[in-house]
């Protein structure tokens, strides 16, 4: 039996409990019946915790989840978590290193430190799924897959080496980015361009045999400023110590100054070399002198032109960021900044050192350790990216799917037709260890398994017992020590989580049902690296698109627009705001772990004032009607706390009409759709019908925000306002049949409503639909499994005389308690109605409403003025129609000529609103339109006229 329902709206009494519900019932999984619906949660990384963009991201998600499963789609929401092989070993490692008890990664060795990866991941790695509960995602949680199951790392396998045996990945010396603290590279995507202040320095590079040249300068206007023989180039750059690999100095092809140059040399400053004077397109004549140097290991534009032209690498680097044997020897294993301090003092000492310039540089940090990233050369496998990408870019060009909204294609085009091979190799140890063995002679086996590897190696695997050390025929194979990326693997997540390549789990998890999936929420932040990759890598392996819509969010912000971030002390966290937070506590987390103090000060006092009171709850419905109000198409979405308390006031209103409602019905039981009595019903499921039309609309184009605003305007003006005060005269009045019937349509519309708001705010809506549910007879446990309200099944096409009438009468009671709060009348004072003028159906009108008007607006009587001198009173305008409420022994007349001005003055300028609107109407606007306008400019037109003759009278 359901409990009655509390008399006050409190979500902590009631979403946990109701999520457990919903889990324990498996109505989260896909039922096999039905047009499948398939969305993939873009896994998150197992070491995280749930943050404000993947709440709006997840409520997105789930929004479409659950409306299309309501709609009888065979609904799969594919979740799960990534392994996040730098993120994890980070986290490992700092855990390690703050438990005291001297345990290291190095001590500890590869096997001991996977093994303590497992063991943190089994006790804290699934805490964002716990988390995403709390929001209410519907996800299929037996489905939940981590990308280090058995599942994934078979595909991951199977894909490398069918890549592999095409030809498409392949192992080779290239540039990429290098972390020296890691001491991995990292792909792009880690690396975060801070715009900081640094120096321009230019430096003398004698020319060799000899050589000399006319130097001229002009200034801005093409005088002439100097006019000298020089026999060295002056050569600009921000990063002097790179000079030592310095393989060629540059300069433009057409740039007359150094024309006689071109294929000359010059002596390397600092290095026992001469290198060439090369000419190439990329070198912009406007900047510096004109000349810059080219450093092909340690540039990734050098390493193009290095490329072009052939020119040797000389990588000067360590993994760790000292000069290594390839520099000279004054600056062998001096630190990289160490070293630029030296080649600066010799620089000078000899004379080359020209000037040193303040200077405005962006610098590429790893967004893990904030440590400057090294283009570095070294050995790395590599996807060979040309082809694929191809393949991809057709994809949507030929509308196999599409991004929402549709100018994101151009992005994608640009990125596409730009790719690089693609370094999918990382020098960690957590990760999908590179399927490939090496023998003795460094001979290289790319296999799915160990076994696999030694029989191509023709060689028989080490005995069991010997722990893989050898003891079979042949000598033992070793394994590459490094892991792929981890967008390696992510990159298979649409069918590496259907079963693939296994045909037994590919037929269990519906391989051929739920590939392609429907619609991809992700931001745009990935396009490149996550949805290109899928698209490349599924119609690959598959030969399929791995969804056929990609829905691109903005990011969220703070109020202020700015992006949320530690630094800034601007974070929000998502269960803060569900389940509350005390000021001291959001303190500690907001400073936490900030290293200087004169931040961590500037972050208490901001977050002190704008918090006094920490955060109250709100619970999770707030959150994501404010998250849903707030997703419009292709903005950042600048989060507002405020919001989230005016949408939690929002589910109080709702849940206080239920009571309402519920109080209003008890003892009654009804089925199927009413037959409706009063004009005032046929309103509200005219309105039901409108809105539910709206809601299928907005689902299909993610307008979120529309279908939000759609929804809140429905359920707060028309339902819990409006008609549930024009049910009150029906209900308490001696007409039986109306009250009965009202009681029907107040049920029926709210169970309606409830539904048709589920997706976005799931638990008030299921805690009072379980209420509302038995008293309309309906079968089920739950709302969730109740189908989404559609327009087709209310018969509302002949309600648009009642909804005309109940129009008017919202606008009548609207006019006259205006009048009366304007005047000051108390509630609960009577007051008489006079009526004069008027259109063909406000006579009917009056009559047939006379009660509700009566009971509505405390009326004590209702008159017509036939051709007689109204009193002195306060007037109003509906339509033609004139209501006057006399004012004898209500208000200060002086008092009552000073509103009249006001609502004249505002009268007024709504007509000279419309009057400039129709002036700028162009022969382009629709005639409807324009017709509307009119419309409104005589409506205008006659009110003013009504008022200013009121305010003749007084």
């Amino acid at each position: 039996m359901t409990e009655p329902l509390a008399s006050s709206y409190d979500p902590k009494a009631f979403e946990t409990r109701l999520y457990a519900q919903w889990e324990a019932s498996g109505a989260f999984k896909p039922t096999g019946i039905g047009t499948p619906y398939t969305i993939l949660l873009p896994p998150p990384n197992v070491t995280g915790t749930l943050h404000m963009g993947h709440a709006f991201q997840h409520t997105l998600m789930d929004a479409l989840v659950r409306y299309h499963r309501m709609r009888g789609y065979d609904t799969l929401w594919q979740v799960g978590t990534d392994h996040a092989g730098i993120a994890t070993e980070m986290v490992v490692t700092r855990n390690m290193a703050a438990e005291g008890k001297g345990q290291t990664r190095d001590a500890l060795g590869r096997e001991g430190f996977i093994a303590k990866v497992w063991e943190w991941k089994a006790q804290s790695g699934d805490t964002i799924e716990r988390q995403m509960r709390r929001l209410g995602a519907s996800g299929d949680w037996s489905r939940s897959t981590f990308t280090m199951d058995r599942l994934p790392s078979a595909a991951v396998n199977e894909a490398f080496v069918r890549w592999f045996e095409q030809g498409l990945i392949y192992r080779g010396q290239r540039l990429v980015n290098w972390d020296p603290v890691l001491k991995t590279a990292i792909s792009d995507l880690e690396v975060e361009n801070v715009e900081e202040d640094g120096f321009l320095w230019s430096i003398r590079y004698p020319l060799a045999d000899g050589v000399t040249y006319e130097h001229i300068e002009h200034d801005a206007d093409g005088n002439q400023i100097l006019r000298q023989v020089r026999d060295y180039l002056v050569v600009a750059t921000t990063r002097p110590e790179t000079m030592l690999g310095d393989t060629a100095v540059m300069v433009h092809p057409q740039d007359p100054r150094y024309a006689a140059l071109i294929g000359k040399s010059v002596a390397l400053p600092l290095s026992n070399r001469t290198i060439p004077v090369i000419a190439d397109d990329y070198v912009d004549r406007a900047f510096g002198t004109g000349v810059v140097k080219v450093t092909p290991a340690h540039d990734f534009n050098d390493y193009q032109v290095g490329v072009r032209h052939q020119l040797p690498l000389i990588n000067l680097f360590t993994p760790t960021a000292t000069l290594n044997d390839n520099a000279p020897p004054t600056y062998r294993g001096l630190d990289r900044y160490d070293a630029r301090k030296q080649v600066l003092a010799d620089l000078e000492a000899l004379g080359l050192l020209v000037e040193a310039k303040p200077h405005k540089l962006q610098v590429p940090r790893g967004d893990r350790t904030g440590q400057v990233i090294e283009p570095y050369l070294t050995d790395q496998w590599f996807v060979k990216m040309d082809g694929l990408a191809r393949r991809g870019l057709e994809r949507f060009e030929n509308g196999d799917i599409r991004f929402v909204p549709p100018n994101w294609i151009n992005t994608y085009r640009h990125w596409m037709e730009n790719i690089q091979d693609w370094c999918i190799s990382r020098q960690l140890w957590w990760g999908h260890r590179i399927p490939a063995w090496y023998d003795d002679a460094g001979t290289c086996y790319v296999a799915r398994t160990e076994q696999e590897a030694y029989r191509k190696a023709g060689i028989d695997p080490p005995n069991a017992t010997d722990g893989g050390s050898g003891g079979g025929s042949g000598p033992a194979l070793r394994q590459d020590s490094d892991v792929l990326e981890t967008w390696f693997s992510s990159q298979l997540w649409p069918f590496s989580t259907l079963g693939w390549p296994d045909p037994q789990a590919m037929a269990e998890r519906g391989f051929d049902r739920y590939l392609p999936s429907d619609v991809l929420v992700t931001g745009f932040d990935i396009i490149f690296f996550w949805v290109a990759r899928m698209v490349m890598a599924t119609d690959s392996f598959t030969g399929k698109v791995p969804f056929r819509e990609v829905y691109i969010t903005g990011l969220i912000r703070d109020a202020q627009g700015q992006k949320m971030s530690k630094s800034k002390g601007n974070v929000l966290d998502p269960l803060d705001i569900i389940d509350g937070i005390s000021l001291d506590d959001l303190v500690a987390k907001r400073t936490g772990g900030l290293m200087q103090p004169k931040m961590a000060e500037k972050i208490e006092r901001a977050t002190r004032k704008e918090f006094p009171n920490g955060i109250a709850a709100h619970g999770a419905d707030a959150l994501r009607f404010t998250i849903t109000a707030l997703a419009s198409h292709g903005r950042d979405i600048k989060f507002d706390l405020s919001r989230a308390e005016g949408y939690k006031n929002f589910c109080n209103k709702l849940w206080n009409a239920s009571r309402f409602v519920l109080m209003n019905t008890e003892g009654a039981r009804f089925t199927g759709a009413p037959m409706p009595v009063t004009d005032a019903e046929k309103w509200i499921l005219a309105g039901l019908a409108r809105v539910s039309e709206e809601a299928a609309t907005h689902f299909a184009g993610y307008r979120f925000d529309l279908l939000s605003q759609a929804l809140y305007e429905f359920a707060w003006n028309q339902f819990c306002d409006w008609f549930v005060e024009l049910a009150k005269p029906a209900l308490h009045g001696a007409d039986t049949e109306a009250a009965d019937s009202t009681r029907h349509t107040l049920l029926y519309v709210l169970e309606q409503l409830l539904r048709l708001l589920h997706p976005l705010i799931p638990f008030v809506t299921e805690a009072l639909w379980q209420q509302v549910a038995p008293r309309l007879g309906l079968p089920g446990q739950s709302i969730s499994l109740q189908p989404y309200p559609t327009a087709e099944a209310l018969d509302a096409g002949t309600y648009a005389q009642a909804e005309a009438d109940v129009e008017w009468l919202k606008s009548m009671v609207s006019a006259v308690r205006r009048v009366r709060s304007e005047l000051g009348v108390s509630p609960g004072r009577s007051v008489a109605l006079m009526l004069q003028g008027g259109g063909d159906n406000d006579r009917p009108r009056v009559t047939r409403f006379a009660s509700q008007l009566q009971s509505l607006l405390r009326l004590e009587s209702i008159s017509w003025l036939d051709g007689q001198d109204a009193p002195a009173s306060a007037a109003a305008v509906v339509g033609e129609l004139r209501l006057l409420v006399p004012l004898q022994g209500l208000v200060d007349l002086d008092a009552e000529r000073a509103r009249l001005d006001r609502e004249i003055a505002r009268v007024a300028g709504e007509r000279e609103k419309s009057q400039t609107k129709l002036a700028r109407f162009s022969d382009k606007v629709p005639p409807a339109v324009v017709e509307q306008e009119r419309a409104r400019l005589i409506d205008w037109t006659t009110q003013l006229g009504a008022l200013q003759d009121q305010r003749a009278r007084l």
